[in-house]
């Protein structure tokens, strides 16, 4: 899995665009789903779900290449949707519920 680089940035920082982007996508709308309720989608992760969910986990669930699925969700990295953790060799995947709650607001603004 290729390593994501750290963002930093405020829910006043959130690129709408990249978030647009990023939910045009039904898979990547899914996983976000997935990802609200990790214990019930993920049951079968050994470790505790308060680091996120492991990429292998999010892999093995959407029955595609490994390559694909990674793309998807470094465009829900990029535009801030998720978070990372990294815990030795693994990377966990968690929402921002923050930069979530914001683009609800901004699109509610409208």
């Amino acid at each position: 899995m290729t390593p994501f680089p750290a963002v930093n940035r405020t829910c006043t920082e959130m690129d709408i665009d990249a978030i647009h982007k990023a939910l045009a996508n039904p898979l990547r709308r899914e996983i976000l789903e997935w990802l609200k309720e990790p214990e019930r989608h993920f049951p079968e992760q050994e470790l505790p779900h308060v680091h996120g969910v492991c990429a292998g986990q999010i892999d093995g669930r959407c029955g595609m290449s490994q390559s694909t699925v990674s793309a998807h969700l470094s465009t829900l990295h990029k535009a801030g949707l998720v978070t990372t953790k990294r815990v030795g060799q693994w990377v966990f995947f968690k929402r921002d519920e923050a930069v979530i709650q914001a683009f609800r607001d901004s699109v509610g603004n409208l």
